[in-house]
């Protein structure tokens, strides 16, 4: 498979909708805040959950975020940039449902101190955002970023 065969799409240029939700609305924003407020949304959160080597991984997760996010929003290596995004949102239910799914600390993820609610239902209300975020990259990853894409128009040369 060539890096053309990668950007090219024939679905729809309506799939811009995906891409802003994915890309402008989640993805962009939530990079930047995790290298703005690093203690609340980046490196501090991370360690309060437990994720391994904090203060590398948040900073790293945001840029990750940032640069892929922009991608996506101007439709440019869609598919690829999808994939990092599509491990972050699985790293994200596996570190932070978890513990609400089962109502205790599992391995190294921490159970929020503040949860009112503990299982399942609890989990599939906490987790609506993140699971839709894993949907839209994993569509993109299949489809491709549209019509209305830079992907579309550099796989036309």
């Amino acid at each position: 498979m060539t890096l053309n065969d990668t950007m090219r799409t024939s679905e729809s240029g309506w799939t811009i909708l995906v891409r802003l939700l994915v890309g402008l609305i989640v993805f962009l924003p939530e990079g930047i805040q995790k290298l703005a407020y690093p203690d609340i949304l980046g490196a501090g959160r991370f360690a309060k959950i437990g994720i391994p080597y904090p203060d590398l991984l948040g900073p790293f997760v945001g840029l990750v975020e940032i640069i892929c996010g922009t991608l996506i929003i101007i439709g440019l290596l869609t598919r690829l940039a999808a994939l990092p995004l599509i491990i972050i949102m699985i790293v994200a239910l596996i570190s932070t449902k978890l513990p609400i799914l089962f109502g205790h600390d599992v391995g190294m993820f921490h159970l929020p101190a503040d949860m009112k609610r503990l299982g399942f239902w609890s989990v599939i209300h906490e987790s609506r955002a993140d699971l839709t975020m894993l949907l839209g990259c994993i569509y993109l990853a299949i489809v491709g970023a549209g019509k209305w894409s830079m992907d579309d128009r550099l796989s036309r040369y």
